[in-house]
């Protein structure tokens, strides 16, 4: 990522590629033998998602068979066809639907019709191939980890961004698109990460002739310099080609930044992409304070929305905001490798949106057993009422439970 590529804050800017693109209806979702996650509980929701006697797992019409891969939660699952983003007068939507109206505007293609195409309903399943190798990431590459990433299996996976549609795209002959979907990544849990979140990204690709069509001279330009193409490399940009591209995307996203909050490979071509993360820019737009609003079927947070133009501006009102409770859990790690992200996993399938915040306070190395304690701060707090101290005690419990039976750590309760 370029900090440098123009003045916005950072954190809205998740990933950019300059250069060469390379970019349950109420059914339920039952543990099987297949599942690595013993805690895995029958959960009800709105996504065709549930697991068959033969251990598959059917997921949005299809089925997939679990193996030593598979570590997606059904709490994940559960996630999976919510759509935010195609929820009219959800933030997301109205976030999605103003980048949408100003590329439609400010671009326009040699026939009056927009020349970025927008595809917001492309599945959030993908191939391990899509989501990593067509976009050219090593096998080795640590983004690659179980810890990391939802896999279905060895082949499938939930997708880790919509950078993975980025190369069936560009081959069906698009040169100018958004993507716009939810992805999924394991990781912390606080008040701006959620293992479901959802991206929008701009994939825009020239040839010779667009790129240089305006420039002194530009004939004699070119966009690669003299070199050996591989099957796996091509040869390497000119610095004319690689200036112009920097500058276009600059322009591209000072538009775009200024429009949202006032002023404020590909064959033989060039290009760049974006990727802006929707619930970002709607928390600082609109003043959201925690992520898991958005997931809220709150009125009182739902209606603060529905206005009657996407680009008016909105203040999130907070509502009575409910007492936290807070629960510490301490273990001795496993003599095997430990994945924190693995513990976070257990949280959210058996406290979902009840936990607020896990946060480690305490890490302690015995000095004769040379063993290692870990301490967790469990912050609980419910969005629209306030929780008991009996309700949490039993979250809390069956967090301690599941913790030593799927980590073989060592409990300290």
């Amino acid at each position: 990522m370029k900090d440098k590529v123009m003045a916005v804050p950072r954190n809205l800017i998740q990933m950019v590629h300059c250069g060469k693109v390379i970019s349950l209806w109420g059914i339920q979702v039952k543990r099987t033998s297949s599942f690595s996650h013993a805690w895995c509980r029958s959960i009800a929701s709105d996504v065709t998602a549930r697991t068959s006697a033969a251990n598959t797992v059917e997921l949005l019409g299809k089925s997939y068979v679990p193996d030593s891969y598979s570590n997606v939660t059904t709490k994940i699952l559960s996630k999976v066809g919510k759509n935010l983003h195609n929820q009219r007068n959800h933030p997301l939507w109205l976030i999605k639907e103003r980048v949408k109206d100003h590329f439609y505007k400010q671009y326009i293609g040699r026939f009056g019709t927009p020349r970025f195409s927008v595809y917001d309903d492309l599945s959030p399943v993908v191939t391990v191939e899509q989501n990593f190798d067509r976009l050219l990431i090593p096998q080795d590459h640590p983004s690659r980890k179980k810890g990391d990433n939802y896999y279905l299996n060895h082949t499938h996976m939930l997708r880790a961004h919509t950078s993975a549609h980025q190369w069936d795209l560009m081959h069906s002959g698009l040169d100018a698109f958004l993507v716009v979907g939810d992805v999924y990544r394991r990781d912390q849990i606080d008040s701006t990460h959620y293992p479901v979140f959802h991206q929008l990204e701009g994939v825009r690709l020239f040839s010779n002739h667009e790129l240089f069509s305006n420039v002194h001279d530009g004939e004699s330009f070119c966009l690669f310099e003299q070199g050996h193409r591989t099957p796996h490399k091509q040869e390497t940009h000119t610095m004319e080609a690689t200036k112009l591209m920097e500058h276009n995307l600059k322009l591209t996203l000072t538009k775009l930044v200024a429009h949202l909050f006032g002023d404020a490979g590909a064959e033989n071509k060039i290009g760049w992409a974006f990727g802006l993360g929707l619930e970002r820019l709607a928390m600082i737009l609109y003043g959201i304070p925690d992520i898991r609003l958005f997931w809220s079927k709150d009125e009182r947070f739902l209606k603060q929305f529905h206005v009657p133009h996407i680009d008016q501006k909105i203040q999130f009102q907070p509502f009575s905001k409910y007492p936290p409770l807070i629960n510490d859990i301490s273990f001795w790690l496993p003599s095997e490798k430990y994945s924190e992200n693995d513990f976070f996993d257990i949280v959210r399938t058996i406290g979902g949106d009840l936990v607020e915040k896990v946060k480690l306070i305490d890490e302690f190395t015995h000095p004769k057993t040379k063993k290692v304690s870990h301490c967790y701060e469990i912050t609980y707090r419910h969005l629209e009422r306030t929780l008991t101290q009996k309700e949490v005690s039993s979250l809390h419990r069956a967090i301690e439970e599941a913790a030593v039976h799927e980590l073989g750590v060592e409990g300290r309760f």
